[in-house]
Order: C-alpha cells, then structure tokens, then sequence
C-alpha cells in the first residue's frame, strides 16, 4: 500500500513517524494560537516531543486509524489523519487536518484533502470519508466544498473544543459506489 504523495512545492504527504515528533511539537507550539479556537484544550505535555512519539507510535498501531504528516525538508508542516475507519456496510473514516500558521494560504490543506480523498479511495478502500468543522470555521469548510465535500447537518454541542462544547457542521465525501471493501478496478 503506498499512502504516499507529493503535494504542492515540494511538500510530501506521508505518514507519520514517531521520529517526527519534535518538528511536530515545533509546529504545534508555533500555531497554538491559531489552532486555540479549533481544537481542544492541549495540557503541556502535548508540545514534549517524548509524549508526542509515543501518541503518534499507539496512533500508527491503531488499524483504524491512517495518520499523515505534511512534510518540507524534513519537517512537519502540518499533519492529516483519516481515524474511526468502520469496515462492512459503513465503509467510512473521518478526517481530521491541520496546518502550520507560518504555511497558511499556500493551499496545502486543500492539496492534503484532495491527495487523501484520492489515498482513501484507491488505498483503503473507502466508500465515504466525513469531516465535521466548527460552525464559523468558514477557512476549513471553503477547504472541505473544494474538494466535493457536501454538508449534511448540524451536530449540536459535537465536540469539546477550547474549553466548552461547540457545534460542528457535518459534512461527506461519497468516494465511489463500489461494494464494502472491494478494491478500484
């Protein structure tokens, strides 16, 4: 299975490696500002590469969990993850995304989006991949509708995020229309 691609000016979407947790926690510190409205409240020990290594090892164990990291010479820039992956009649994932402050506006999360709808359909299989965004997280949905997501409701209190729980937008990809678990002709 190759769940590898080239992205945008050099940047390579592969997974991630518990090797990677330092330049992770880097990018993790340079954007806790920006991810504070998005995400949930991060105790400190979510910025020690230690930690982080050993999250991102029980994370790349999981076999229903596929985590990517968005890499520049070398370094995290930014990290995907396709998690909650259901097999038989469901088919499905869940996406999550997010990018380094100082990468914004390069179109990396819509490159990443675009190369994992592509990665879940030919190399996992999947017939759905779903995302949910917080209700003013107008940056993420114009992300999502790019690349043919489509909202099909609203979660309310969804997820615990900055400290309370908040509303989400739901929105799916319908990847294909083969059988559960059947491989691209």
């Amino acid at each position: 299975m190759n769940l590898t691609k080239q992205l945008l000016d050099g940047v390579e979407l592969r997974p991630i490696r518990p090797e990677d947790a330092e330049s992770f926690c880097a990018a993790q510190l340079r954007s806790r500002e920006q991810l504070l409205p998005w995400e949930p409240r991060r105790p400190q020990e979510w910025y020690d590469p230690g930690f982080q290594a050993k999250r991102i090892q029980q994370s790349l164990d999981r076999d229903n969990t596929v985590p990517w990291a968005l890499v520049e010479d070398g370094q995290v820039i930014g990290t995907a993850t396709v998690s909650n992956i259901v097999p038989g009649p469901w088919w499905s994932g869940d996406l999550g995304y997010w990018v380094d402050v100082t990468q914004v506006g390069r179109g990396l999360a819509s490159a990443a989006v675009a190369a994992i709808c592509d990665l879940a359909d030919t190399e996992l299989w999947l017939h759905r991949i779903a995302a949910s965004t917080a209700t003013d997280n107008a940056r993420s949905q114009r992300v999502l509708g790019k690349n043919g997501f489509v909202q099909y409701g609203v979660a309310p209190d969804y997820l615990h995020i900055d400290g309370a729980w908040r509303d989400h937008n739901l929105y799916q990809r319908i990847l294909n229309t083969r059988g559960p678990g059947e491989p691209p002709a």
